[in-house]
């Protein structure tokens, strides 16, 4: 199960894209973060450190 960032929270502070182990987070072309479910190994650090709590498990 990936994780999901609401971009609708997200500020765009980039500090989960650090937090990520596997490289899965990127930025689009608004500046908010977006996670490749495909790199997501579902470990939990970028939601854990995210100070807008935007991420949280895929659904």
């Amino acid at each position: 199960m990936a994780y999901k960032i609401d971009k609708t929270k997200c500020v765009g502070c980039y500090t989960c894209m650090s937090a990520c182990p596997m490289g899965a987070i990127s930025v689009d072309s608004d500046g908010r973060c977006v996670i490749d479910p495909t790199k997501c190994v579902s470990c939990g650090a970028c939601a854990s450190v995210c100070p807008v709590t935007a991420i949280a498990p895929e659904q």
